[in-house]
């Protein structure tokens, strides 16, 4: 990826929304929290046994958000919240120092944002409980992505806490965050279909290939 020169309007603030993965990470770090949690054969016997979803989902029959809400229930229903949000941060230690999981170029140009005293948000659709921990130790504290529904038992549920923020969710929390659009200059950084809504919003955008 190529560095942006970045253009700024004096009179606005300056906001960076970034994707995760495949934009700052090199590798998909669903499928990669579940090998991490699940082992390699029970995640890939698990995928076998849910590929009739994954079909219905490429034949446009369910959406995106459907298939990963099975399969997320799939993995975790009824697992402890606490059990898992400490998966969630063992993993991010592994996804950042044994995985070499993020992409250089791009976090260099999050750093840039950062360095130039502009607001950075990371935007996804993984999970909060494994972004968060990645998005603080690269100094991002913004982090809007997708939350489990936890039960009074303290279990998981297998469903989402709000919606999965993909597509024109993702537009939904930025501006949830940041409502006053005219007063700042929004740069969108992306990889794929799911972000074609943040970048129709953005000032300027960039679409990551690696």
């Amino acid at each position: 990826m190529n560095m942006m020169s970045l253009r700024t309007n004096r009179e606005l603030r300056t906001v960076a929304a970034f994707d995760f993965d495949g934009t700052l990470t090199t590798k998909d770090s669903l499928l990669e929290f579940l090998i991490f949690t699940q082992g390699t054969t029970k995640t890939y016997f698990g995928l076998l046994v849910l590929s009739p979803f994954i079909l219905l989902m490429f034949l446009h029959v369910i959406d995106n958000n459907r298939c990963k809400e099975i399969l997320l229930s799939y993995f975790f229903k009824g697992m402890e919240y606490e059990r898992f949000r400490e998966l969630g941060q063992q993993f991010a230690h592994y996804f950042l120092e044994e995985a070499k999981g993020l992409s250089p170029s791009t976090v260099a140009a999050l750093r840039q944002h950062l360095d130039e005293g502009h607001k950075v948000y990371i935007i996804s659709a993984s999970v909060d409980e494994w972004v968060r921990p990645i998005a603080q130790s690269l100094g991002v504290t913004d982090v809007l992505c997708t939350h489990l529904a936890v039960g009074v038992d303290g279990m998981l549920t297998g469903k989402y806490d709000g919606n999965n923020c993909h597509g024109q969710e993702k537009v939904n929390r930025l501006l949830a965050a940041e409502p006053q659009r005219d007063t700042y200059y929004l740069y969108a950084y992306g990889d794929s279909s799911g972000d074609h809504q943040l970048f129709a919003l953005a000032d300027e955008y960039q679409k990551i290939e690696h």
